[in-house]
């Protein structure tokens, strides 16, 4: 959040069960965005950027962290090991008056994706709020515009993603036999709940998606690949005409238009939930349609992260 320029935002506490020594490390040196323009440094239990404090905490379990001596108002729990509301909540039991799941989330009271349906957001009765994951985020914008302008009937979904550290550097075991293969010599076919879970977001889509993941060996940024049947007669002017006025108007921030030949490493750093790449649409038989859109799901959705902590600050 420290490159983010979250302005109004003040950091209280930091919780990871390491070192401030570590963190201020990890922080000032990324090995896929580069060297923070800041200065970073470790101050007993503190880290210290650009001269401001932050504390460092290392409580495994949430509910004994000191949110409510601090006072908290919001939480991201980016953890991934408390990813349902009762693991969740045990931050509002600390004090705290309203937490984020940086993934998708069992049971959460919203989830929510920046320019699909932060309208449903209602501050009286959402305290546990769903980002939902890097890939919902790209995928649920290029959704809704090829829903709301040609309708779709049904559609599979496969990412093409980046190896994560839930995959293993050299062959170790994993519950997931294919993800226990080194993450770095293979492209990895495995499961993403991206596609099921977009009728959270869009409920018009219950049950008319489905997807799948390949992990490939990239460090950072990935794409969806989507193919839908519309409802609508298309064709490849009409689409990408579609997503050229979602781009510029509604979704301005959120979805990217491009007509350049890019590759994956020329949206390093990228902002944006999706940038759809229009020389690759697709449509045969006027409705069949595939689009291609990328994300770096780092990056990106740290952006969107950002800016999910905005709007629910302005509607306290």
């Amino acid at each position: 959040m420290f490159a983010l320029h979250l302005d109004g935002a003040n950091f209280l506490a930091i919780n990871d069960l390491t070192d401030a020594k570590t963190l201020a490390y990890l922080l000032k040196y990324d090995s896929i965005h580069g060297t923070l323009k800041a200065t970073v440094e470790a101050h007993d239990d503190h880290l210290v950027v650009d001269g401001k404090s932050i504390q460092v905490l290392a409580k495994k379990d949430p509910k004994e962290l000191p949110w409510k001596d601090l006072g908290v108002d919001l939480v991201i729990e980016s953890t991934g090991r408390f990813t349902d509301r009762e693991g969740a909540s045990r931050h509002l039991s600390a004090g705290a008056k309203r937490v984020i799941i940086t993934a998708p989330a069992k049971d959460p009271d919203v989830t929510l994706v920046l320019g699909v349906n932060e309208q449903t957001y209602d501050p009286r009765s959402h305290q546990v709020i769903s980002n939902a994951s890097c890939t919902t985020n790209c995928l649920a914008p290029v959704a809704k515009v090829l829903l709301e302008n040609f309708g779709i009937r049904h559609g599979v979904m496969t990412t093409i993603h980046s190896y994560t550290n839930d995959q293993q550097l050299l062959d170790l075991p994993h519950k997931d036999l294919r993800r226990a293969r080194a993450a770095a010599v293979s492209m990895v076919p495995t499961s993403t709940g991206a596609a099921k879970a977009l009728h959270l977001v869009l409920p018009q889509l219950k049950g008319k998606l489905d997807g799948m993941a390949i992990r490939v060996p990239t460090p950072n940024v990935s794409l969806v690949d989507l193919t839908v049947e519309t409802e609508k007669d298309c064709d490849t002017a009409s689409v990408n005409a579609a997503f050229r006025r979602a781009a510029q108007g509604p979704l301005k921030g959120i979805l990217q238009y491009s007509e350049a030949p890019i590759v994956s490493v020329d949206q390093n750093g990228d902002p944006h939930s999706a940038t759809l790449d229009a020389p690759l649409t697709t449509v045969m038989e006027h409705r069949m349609v595939k689009v291609i859109a990328w994300y770096d799901n780092e990056w990106g959705y740290s952006c969107r992260v950002r800016d999910l902590i905005k709007f629910i600050a302005a509607k306290p």
